[in-house]
Order: C-alpha cells, then structure tokens, then sequence
C-alpha cells in the first residue's frame, strides 16, 4: 500500500469518526444489542437501541421478491452499474467486472488501483474511479486516458456518465464534481452555500453517491442528514426529501442511506446499512414500498462487520437495467441479486406507482 493511500485513509476514518461523534447528538446511535454490557456489569449505552424490531418488515409493505441470484465475482465489492448494453459492471479490487444479466463474466478490465466506483456513458466509454482520480477505458475494456486527481483529500464512492459531462461523488472532500467529457472540472455541487440554500454535504462514512436522472437533474444522498437531494448540473439545489428515523418510512443510524438507484420513471431505490434493506419512493419522495429485506443479507446484518480498508462497513448497493429490472449487491458477500415485483394476493390489485412528472 503507497504511504500517500494510508495518509489519506487515516484521515478520512479520523474526519468521519468526528462527524459521528457530532451527528450522535440528534441521531440515535445503534447498537446490536444493550443486554451483553448489562451482564458484563457495565452500563449500557444510553443511546443503544435494539436493531432486531428494525430488520422486521410487515409482509405487506415488501412488494418485490428474488428473481436470480448469482455472484458479484468481485472482491471487496463497491459499487455496480447496469449499462445500456444489457451488462453489469462491478467495480472492486483492481479491476472492473463486466457480467451478463445471468451472472457470467463477459471480461475484465484490470485497473491500477482498488476501484470505488463505474459508470458507462451513452457512447459505451467506462469510467473508473479510484480513490483521488478517474481512468477511462473503451468498450473494449482498452484504457484511453486518466484524469488528474482534484486533491489529496479526494475520496471518490460514486459516479455518473452524461452524454456531456461525468460527475464523481467525492465522499473525502464533501463534494460532487462535474467534469467535462476531457476531465476538466467545470464546477462543484453540494459545497455549503447558504446564499443559494445549500446547507452542505455531511458524509461520514465513504458512501457518497450520485446519479443522473432523465430529466437531467443530479440526485445526491446526503447521507448524515438522512435525505436525497435533487441539483441541477449547475449546482442549485432544486429540492430534496428524506427523513431521519427508525420507522420504515424513515432513514436510521448515522449515516443513511448510503446509496440509491433511479428507476426509468423517475422513483428512487434507497440503499442503507446497519438494517441492509431495499426501499422504493416515488419521484417526490413518497414511500411507497419495500424491495429488499434484511433478512435476505444474513451476513450483512450480523452485528461486528468487519470495517474494510477504506472505511466501508457492510450495507447495499443498488442498481436498474434498461427494462427497469432492479439488481441490489450485497456488499459483504458480493452476491447480486435480480428483483421482480411480486404477483398481487387473491383479490388484490398490483401497486399504482406514481410517475415523474414531465
């Protein structure tokens, strides 16, 4: 590992550990459970609270079910993306996986550090982010440039590809940067600005994510506040929802949820860790179901996770094919799966989902 990588780690786990410190005042903090220090003797935390009645889901709220579920063949897996191409691009280890819908490898790109994040532009060219810079790559899997790092604090954990710009989510320094098609910086979005009603990004695990969505406008996850937030390219913040909170509806812990996908017609899939679960909103932000359980990711919510190199500790990712067919990764084990919705009971009518507006 270069000394530069673990300078920059060190620090980012040291910021974010301030930043939980700080967010645990007006956040719950959870705990697996309280009863094992009560028999230790010692005083249970205060703000410990029980995770199991969180990882419970009324049956009628789940409207999807697996469909296939195969592996991510990725080590330490990160982020994925469906392309327009009917492939699946997972990003982890030193190098980009391309799958087919079915789970078998098509190829891989080698890469020449750990790889945070993908993205496919309309064109077919791969962008991967490492940790302070992105590398470019053909459809071929062939490299054809590499951007220069915005930084020393530069932490990217989330891309997306626009026919004119690509945007990468740099989680270390609280920012999403918009880059032109040649990887020059044409401007910030989420920097603090209260003359514009921007309130700032609060990240404090490395799980900052972006998308972009038909209608042009970049969707945000700012996590330590518990919402999503919706910019224009520009950086104005249009409007965001999102609350904190340990009913189903709501976002708990620190620090969720830590990613999401967008559906064809405009709704949203949160992603959280803590309690692993799948959720689906409207456009506006509606709850409008559950698409993943926790009890679907047993190895990702036993309490303990191992905390990962990078900072990453368990959680989902997620993300939607052309046909609008949803795939969530299990961040643990790197297993994918593919979710169909699930046949309406006897005498009951599928879900009437609400769309985007033109």
């Amino acid at each position: 590992m270069r000394h530069d990588s673990m300078m920059k780690r060190r620090g980012f786990l040291k910021a974010a550990s301030r930043g939980v410190g700080t967010l645990a005042l007006g956040t719950v903090a959870l705990s697996s459970t309280s009863k094992g220090l009560a028999d230790s003797g010692k005083a249970p935390n205060p703000f410990a609270v029980e995770l199991d009645h969180l990882r419970k889901v009324d049956p009628k709220l789940v409207l999807y079910e697996t469909a296939n579920l195969f592996p991510g063949r990725q080590t330490e897996p990160r982020r994925f993306c469906a392309a327009a191409n009917g492939l699946l691009y997972v990003a982890g280890g030193k190098a980009v996986r391309i799958l087919d819908l079915s789970g078998s490898e098509v190829r891989s790109i080698p890469c020449p550090d750990s790889v945070r994040a993908v993205a496919v532009a309309p064109d077919g060219l791969i962008y991967a982010a490492m940790s302070d810079h992105v590398e470019v790559f053909d459809a071929e899997g062939k490299p054809v440039s590499t951007w220069t790092s915005p930084g020393e604090k530069a932490w990217f954990s989330g891309l997306a590809a626009g026919k004119d710009d690509v945007y990468a989510a740099d989680a270390g320094n609280r920012v999403v940067w918009r880059y032109d098609r040649k990887g020059q910086v044409r401007n910030r979005i989420g920097v603090k600005d209260a003359a514009r009603g921007v309130p700032g990004l609060v990240v404090p695990s490395p799980y900052l994510q972006v998308a972009l969505g038909r209608d042009g406008l970049l969707r945000v996850n700012n996590s330590g506040r518990h919402q999503i937030e919706v910019y224009t390219p520009e950086g104005d913040l249009e409007f965001h929802w999102g609350k904190a909170g340990g009913s189903i509806e709501g976002f708990c812990g620190c620090c969720n949820p830590i990613g999401f996908a967008l559906l064809p017609d405009g709704r949203h899939l949160t992603c959280e860790k803590g309690v692993p679960r799948v959720k689906i909103y409207s456009a506006q932000g509606e709850f409008e179901g559950v698409v993943a359980t926790p009890d679907l990711f047993p190895e990702n919510s036993r309490p303990g996770q191992p905390r990962r190199s990078d900072g990453m500790l368990g959680g989902l990712d997620a993300t939607v094919d052309a046909a609008g067919v949803i795939y969530v990764m299990d961040l643990v084990t790197g297993e994918i799966r593919s979710m169909k919705l699930k046949a309406p009971a006897p005498g009951t009518t599928a879900p009437q989902f609400k769309k985007e507006k033109a």
